[in-house]
């Protein structure tokens, strides 16, 4: 099975898995199908535009007293990673964005892609 774990604070707070195996449990459950959710019609924005730019992640977490090591940790990333986020080397997916708005208080960076 396919499936991904997003921790918060070292403890497991989501599984993430593909659609088809979802839809598996669900029938091993006893529970009905669901049907796939609706997708709109409108094209959705490239992050980098509908995002503020993750460069000033760096001055934000500094802003809240946050050390670099202990946000990658609460995010469940390593502070490296973090670091490359930081400079502009890496694009976080979805998740860790997230996660890293619902730490720095951010919105829009909460926003799903």
């Amino acid at each position: 099975m396919g499936v991904q774990v997003i921790s918060r604070d070292g403890k497991p707070e989501y599984a993430v898995l593909p659609w088809d195996q979802y839809q598996a449990l669900l029938a091993a459950a006893g529970q009905p199908a669901e049907p796939p959710p609706a997708v709109s019609g409108a094209a959705p924005q490239p992050a980098s535009e509908a995002l503020p730019a993750l460069t000033r992640l760096g001055p934000l977490r500094e802003a809240k007293g946050l050390a670099l090591d202990k946000l990658a940790r609460t995010v469940g990333i390593s502070p490296s990673y973090l670091a490359m986020i930081e400079s502009g080397e890496r694009e976080p997916d979805a998740a860790i964005r997230r996660s890293l708005a619902w730490e720095l208080g951010v919105p829009g960076w909460g926003d799903p892609s």
